[in-house]
């Protein structure tokens, strides 16, 4: 008899590195709980011990069966550790008290869109803010309904945001669990590392995030996505896909822009398949399911409160937030002195998701197994480019890398017009491509070499001590030929600071003209931080968007 063939040397090392991802942030976890949570403590003890037993075992097991137990062992050491970590880090951030709150109000029978609740943003509470270009901020929930109906349930958990972050902690342990099973064996761990490892994703869970329940509902569309409707049915697994496909939608906007991406391919793998007739069936079906469990999640909030639902769970792009990100934005915010021509980061993104969106539709027998990345390229041009949409997305990148291979999409259908069927198709189906993506690529060009309507510099300054600033003098100079509404804020560092209020001088600037006002810190104080620490005074309007930035000095009083 034969011995027994064993494991790749790739799946040895693919599970190990899976193994080794647990190790992080797990010491904090265990440092909080070995103070007053000894439980918690034995448990993340003993996920240290398996973490090291299944790093020698992944080595040195003989057999490809023993080394899939090995990664079921590493995948429930996973699971452990963040459920310890749930236990000791549940209070969540700013969408989860959100979501709560909403959840509170659904179950007291009250609307939940269009509804303030500053109250959730105490600064005792330390939950984040998000300003805006108005000089506000947005107290209201903005995200579909989905993560409040699954929390609503759930109230009795806790306080603050622990009802949603369970939720969205529950959804990813389900979506680890979920890929696992479906990934073929040699790739399962896999799985754990991108959902679980790393200490990227629980994170996200444990701030309560309705984008992990989109994630989470999203894997089991995104896994061998292009056989949905092979053969011109959809069978229970494409009806199961096509109504995750909806739920997710109903559960965060980030689906929206996967969800063009997704249809397209399935359409373009089915024409070359069954061709144009029975490919446009299938995917009417598969929208048509979609939609109705779409519509079934939001069909009592489109009853009872129709008008602010639907800004609501458009308020993302709509609110107007204040420029933010590790994008191109960052040339206005950190690298220049401002831009007058924000909105153009806003057209160069929708440009580019629409551009990226033809470019696949032309080029899908290439691009198909990108579909899961692509769309999340536009956000690298928006007002809004927080890295936290790429990575709670990035499990779904794994998902179809494995079970999407570019095989899938070699008979797909792509349209082919003379211009890019000619004796010359090559280079004019580059210079297509370059055609589709040159209006965003030049919106971003506008957007970035904006200059900043107005320069600002200090006059007078009060203080209630040598570092404690209590007033500032502001002489403002407005170089642009429109009015400006401006909004006042100090920052050191990245990110927004609270809006000082405006306590003398005009509110708006007419064109052209220079003006003083006073401004208080937002609490009443602003304590100077290091000398060398940058300290920039920012003006905000939102009418039209703009950005001015300037550099102040500050020093303390000898």
């Amino acid at each position: 008899m034969s011995a027994p063939e064993p494991p790749a040397q790739w799946h040895r090392v693919l599970t190990l590195l899976a193994d080794i991802s647990l190790f992080i942030g797990v010491r904090s976890v265990w440092t909080q709980a070995a103070s007053h949570r000894l439980a918690v403590a034995a448990v993340v003890c003993l996920c240290y011990a398996s973490i090291l037993v299944c790093g020698v075992l992944a080595l040195v097991v003989r057999r490809a069966r023993s080394l899939a137990r090995i990664d079921l062992a590493v995948l429930v050491t996973a699971v452990l550790l963040t459920l310890s970590a749930w236990s000791v880090f549940h209070s969540g951030g700013d969408e989860a008290v959100l979501t709560t709150q909403a959840a509170r109000e659904l179950v007291a029978g009250h609307p939940i869109y269009g509804q303030p609740w500053p109250w959730l943003f105490h600064p005792n509470h330390g939950v984040a803010l998000t300003p805006t270009v108005t000089g506000g901020y947005d107290y209201t929930y903005g995200y579909p309904p989905l993560e409040t109906l699954l929390t609503a349930p759930l109230l009795w958990i806790g306080h603050g945001g622990a009802p949603a972050t369970a939720v969205a902690t529950a959804a990813l342990i389900a979506a680890a669990v979920l890929m696992w099973r479906l990934l073929p064996v040699p790739w399962r761990s896999a799985a754990t590392l991108a959902c679980l490892g790393l200490g990227l994703l629980p994170t996200y869970g444990r701030q309560g995030y309705p984008a992990v329940l989109a994630m989470a509902l999203l894997v089991p569309v995104v896994v061998c996505w292009p056989r949905i409707g092979r053969g011109g049915r959809l069978g229970p697994a494409g009806i199961a896909q096509a109504a995750c496909l909806g739920a997710a939608c109903a559960a965060q906007q980030l689906p929206w822009f996967l969800t063009p991406f997704l249809l397209a391919g399935i359409y373009a793998v089915r024409r070359g398949e069954l061709g144009a007739r029975q490919a446009a069936l299938v995917l009417l079906r598969v929208v048509g399911i979609a939609v109705t469990v779409w519509l079934l999640i939001n069909t009592y909030f489109i009853v009872h409160e129709p008008r602010t639902w639907l800004a609501g769970i458009a308020l993302p792009l709509t609110q107007g937030a204040v420029v933010h990100g590790q994008g191109l934005v960052d040339i206005s915010l950190y690298f220049t002195n401002g831009s007058d021509r924000l909105d153009w980061y806003s057209h160069a993104s929708i440009l580019l998701a629409a551009g990226l969106l033809a470019v696949f539709v032309l080029f899908v027998r290439r691009l198909g197994p990108a579909a899961t990345v692509l769309p999340w390229c536009a956000f690298y041009l928006a007002t809004r480019s927080q890295d936290g949409y790429y990575l709670m997305m990035t499990p779904l990148w794994l998902a179809s890398a494995v079970t999407a291979p570019i095989t899938e999409f070699r008979d797909a259908w792509q349209p082919r017009p003379r211009l890019l069927s000619g004796p010359h198709r090559r280079p004019a189906r580059v210079a297509a491509a370059v055609l589709l993506l040159t209006p965003a690529l030049a919106g971003a060009a506008v957007a970035a070499t904006g200059e900043p309507p107005m320069t600002m510099k200090i006059t007078g300054v009060r203080r209630a001590a040598s570092t404690v600033v209590t007033r500032l003098t502001v002489q403002v100079t407005n170089s642009s030929g429109t009015a400006l509404t401006p909004h006042y804020t100090l920052t050191t560092g990245q990110g927004m600071s609270k809006y000082w209020s405006q306590v003398g001088g005009p509110a708006t600037l007419a064109a052209h003209s220079t003006a003083t006002i006073e401004l208080r810190p937002p609490d009443g104080t602003f304590t100077l931080p290091h000398k060398r620490v940058r300290i920039r005074m920012r003006a905000f309007t939102a009418t039209p968007q703009t950005l001015s930035s300037s550099d102040i000095k500050l020093q303390p009083r000898n």
